[in-house]
């Protein structure tokens, strides 16, 4: 079949119009028939965009709960609510449906991000069927049919263009371009070409923004280069490292707290304990063990980071994208719109053989005439409230021009446009005639190469000299190596307009003016922040559509490499073996005309050396590398659906210094909840030393398994949230990445939660010992007392990594005083109100019996707080 052998050409750009038609067995005047597309449509199916293997929502949801750590916590509450200890059962649940609900909502939006890319089709589409034109719907559009675009028009699929009028084309959200894109008809030679580069196709979700064409459909649906790219999207998403790291946290401590719990329960039968007693001590020692309030800390401390983010302009949309930002190493940032602003600029004008940054406004007929024919030859037109509109380049000269005092409107009375020859590929220019009292004024402005040569001399300071073609050539050259894009202006005097406009003859024996460089200029914040990126340890690294001169050009601008810096273009890479690759991607800081599966090779080539990985962007191009990467961070205002539904943050004001703000924000985070983590984990350990060394100390069970859910209620419930709004570490933008397979019990974290424990556990066993030898009948209310109250002690000196409590102030953090505070009055209400004591099994202490206990747990804060100070010392946990 004509469609299949269609199907199965995979250069379109590299066959002229008749061997695209007769692959599609189609034709080029009348298009295809009624019963041919109909046929066709049945064959590949409607031009729409679709996902494989569609899950259910119900099945998303029952697969939140199979987590390890999640099937334990569960059987605990279970075996919980057996032994009549309902409140810890409701708890349990509570939190496990919870964190099963923000799996949930972090899955389900992945389906947004194809939405987001079915909006992008066009809803309708003019076809050409049995030679008369049509409007008909985009989803029925086949290889073949013959498609008519005008400016404003979406593409509605991919075209071989096979006639066209001064078409340009937007792709920036595909390829990264950050200009419209001249169309052209001639067939090209390379067949690996990037895809801005393929001047004689039009794809799906671009717009045309000037001009017009016909084009041959080769491509529909998920075929498309936005259908290749919607495949891309429908791989499953990585888990960011938070999840790495607590889902082997979880693994590991259920087990070894099991062990440990069917341990006890073995002794303490072993030395004749009533059976039922030590069963219910061992579970009541597995539910306090096991950290359930652990997915809620981290759930609130992200929630926090994530509200302050928003007041930073960010929002974030899956939590632990915050904390997986404080992790990164590598930060792929894409060019146009993310570190530039996305609009053209008139950086330099040359004329006279001076360059000057702008033009100047005095009244010199040299810099005169280059501003006329700036402000004239030109399409840009200005509002009433001043706003320019038109093709980007245009508005940027026709500012340029006004801000120098030139006024279209008001030179536009002076000299009228009486004809003009519109902008083409082929002659790469345009030019306009205006009346200049009885004569013409011709202006003419197009690429160098093509307007130089035309040139029979050129304007120079109050005369006209003879023209240097060469030495301008060397300009321009010069200009486009910077990364700007060169335009030359000309201009003619007629003696009265011609009756025929012929390009030929007119635009001929010009006289030359001068040329303007433009570029995309960067943001004027962007250079500060790589900076502050390479001062916190992140490599910035440029990943663009755009030419390779203009990459270097803003790289070398913002700081992102040096005078000798490497740029790999697409080109380069698609020849690169994965291990020439694997050696290259460490040293490269900008890419070049790159396609999307590129941008994703690069981002595993990154991650497979060991890099987390960060991706900003905001076209449908950047999508897939947004969703691969660590994090992706998609732009607000200036960025596609696409974008912003495949990334894990978005920047409401798509300003590339609010990730610093966010990589701070990650790192303060990640840092509290290992506080928490520290904290609880200390916290279990002390409990578990204490009832697990009891028994080899020839010492009775000291706690009762409601002491154990008491304490684990209150010390890991108020005091341990309250560790989420703890400020951020004075050097927390000073130092390294965490590295990538880090541990969350790096830098002496696991040594600390271990001496720390028995420390813990040997002053209530202290306790215990004295009081049963003074004969004290309160023994067992002391050694609650001291464990719950060392624990408060505990929380307060880990506030800080390496500062002292006394350093940072003891109400520097109002949430978690106020915890503890509440906390030791709910502590002395069990002791001293009356109704509690038989619920608790609890006695009032006599003072002496309190003071000794408030001294005793007072011992944990004075150890910890000379472990920091060893360790601001260098002697404790010191980096190799």
């Amino acid at each position: 079949m004509a469609t299949d052998r269609g199907e199965s050409v995979r250069h379109w750009h590299c066959l002229d119009s008749e061997a695209v038609a007769a692959h599609l067995d189609s034709d080029p005047d009348v298009g295809l028939t009624a019963e041919a597309a109909k046929s066709r449509l049945g064959r590949v199916g409607p031009n729409t965009l679709y996902e494989a293997g569609r899950r259910h929502p119900l099945a998303m949801l029952a697969s939140q709960f199979t987590d390890f750590m999640i099937l334990v916590l569960i059987a605990a509450a279970v075996i919980a609510g057996f032994i009549g200890e309902p409140q810890d059962t409701i708890a349990i649940v509570v939190i496990v449906f919870l964190n099963g609900i923000i799996g949930f909502v972090q899955e389900y939006r992945a389906e947004r991000a194809m939405a987001a890319l079915k909006k992008m089709a066009s809803p309708q589409a003019r076809v050409i069927r049995d030679g008369h034109p049509a409007l008909i719907d985009a989803t029925e559009l086949v290889p073949g049919d013959l498609v008519e675009l005008e400016a404003g028009n979406i593409v509605p699929a991919d075209l071989r263009l096979i006639e066209l009028a001064s078409l340009k084309v937007d792709e920036s959200a595909l390829t990264g371009e950050s200009q419209p894109v001249d169309k052209r008809l001639v067939p090209l030679h390379e067949t690996d070409l990037p895809l801005g580069d393929r001047l004689n196709l039009a794809y799906k979700g671009t717009i045309a923004t000037y001009g017009r064409a016909r084009g041959l459909v080769v491509a529909t649906g998920m075929q498309t280069e936005l259908g290749k790219i919607a495949a891309l999207l429908s791989g499953e998403s990585g888990k960011t490292p938070l999840q790495k790291r607590l889902a082997r946290f979880g693994q590991s401590l259920a087990l070894v707290v099991l062990a440990i719990c069917a341990i006890i329960f073995v002794a303490g039968w072993l030395r004749g304990e009533p059976p039922l007693t030590m069963l219910l001590t061992a579970v009541s020692l597995a539910v306090a063990a096991i950290p359930e309030a652990l997915p809620a800390v981290v759930t609130i401390s992200l929630a926090l980071g994530a509200a302050r983010m928003v007041k930073q302009n960010a929002l974030i949309r899956r939590l632990p994208a915050v904390e997986t930002l404080g992790s990164v190493t590598t930060i792929c940032s894409d060019k146009t719109g993310t570190l530039t602003q996305n609009r053209m600029q008139v950086d330099c004008v040359l004329a006279g053989g001076e360059t000057r940054p702008g033009l100047p406004g005095d009244e010199s007929p040299l810099w005169h005439e280059l501003g006329l024919a700036m402000a004239l030859c030109n399409d840009a037109v200005a509002s009433g409230d001043g706003k320019l509109s038109g093709d980007p380049t245009e508005t940027a000269l026709l500012e340029a021009a006004q801000a120098a005092g030139f006024s279209k409107q008001e030179w536009q009375v002076t000299l009228p446009r009486l004809a003009e020859l519109p902008f083409d590929s082929d002659r790469a220019r345009m030019s306009t005639l205006h009346r200049e009292g009885e004569a013409v004024l011709l202006l003419v402005k197009g690429a160098p190469e093509g307007v130089l040569a035309l040139c029979a001399d050129q304007l120079g300071v109050g005369e006209t000299v003879a023209i240097d073609q060469a030495a301008l050539h060397d300009e321009a050259e010069r200009l486009a190596a910077q990364g700007l894009r060169v335009l030359a202006f000309a201009l003619k005097r007629l003696p009265d307009l011609p009756a025929t406009l012929d390009a030929a003859t007119l635009e001929s024996d010009l006289t030359f003016i001068g040329l303007a460089g433009l570029i995309d200029p960067p943001r004027p914040e962007a250079a500060e922040s790589v900076a502050a990126c390479k001062a916190a340890g992140i490599i910035p690294v440029m990943i663009t559509g755009d030419h390779p001169a203009t990459a270097r050009a803003i790289a070398h601008r913002l700081g992102i490499i040096d005078d000798g810096g490497k740029v790999l273009t697409g080109g380069r890479l698609a020849r690169l073996s994965l291990a020439e690759f694997e050696r290259e991607v460490e040293s490269v800081r900008v890419y070049a005309r790159i396609n999307p599966e590129q941008k994703i090779k690069i981002v595993q080539a990154l991650q497979d050396k060991g890099e987390f990985v960060a991706m900003t962007g905001d076209g449908v191009n950047d999508a897939p590398a947004l969703k691969m990467a660590d994090i992706g961070v998609a732009m607000g205002k200036g960025g596609t659906d696409v974008a912003r539904e495949a990334a894990a943050m978005t920047l409401l004001d798509d300003n590339f210094a609010t990730i610093v703000h966010a990589v701070r924000e990650g790192r303060r985070i990640f840092d509290n909840i290992r506080k928490f983590v520290k904290y609880t984990m200390t916290s279990n350990s002390g409990e578990i030393w204490t009832i697990f060394l009891a028994p080899f100390l020839g010492l009775p069970i000291p706690l009762l398994p409601i002491h154990i859910l008491w304490i684990n209620l209150v010390t890991d419930g108020l005091p341990g949230l309250a560790l989420a709004g703890e400020r951020a570490e004075r050097d927390v933008m000073q130092r390294p990445p965490r590295p990538p397979k880090e541990s969350i019990f790096a830098h002496g974290m696991w040594q600390h939660i271990l001496w720390v424990g028995l420390l813990m556990g040997g002053v209530s066993l202290l306790t215990q010992a004295w009081a049963i030898h003074v004969g004290t009948a309160h023994w067992q209310s002391m050694v609650f007392t001291v464990l719950t109250l060392s624990q408060l002690g505990h929380v307060l000196a880990i506030r800080s990594e390496r500062e002292s409590l006394f350093t940072l102030g003891a109400l520097s953090n109002v949430p978690l005083a106020g915890a503890l505070l509440l906390t030791f009055i709910l502590q002395m209400a069990v002791l001293y109100v009356p109704w509690l004591n038989p619920i608790f099994r609890t006695a009032p202490l006599s003072a002496g019996e309190l003071a000794m206990c408030l001294g005793l747990s007072s011992v944990v804060f004075v150890g910890v707080e000379i472990e920091k100070a060893l360790v601001r010392r260098g002697w404790l946990y010191a980096s190799p």
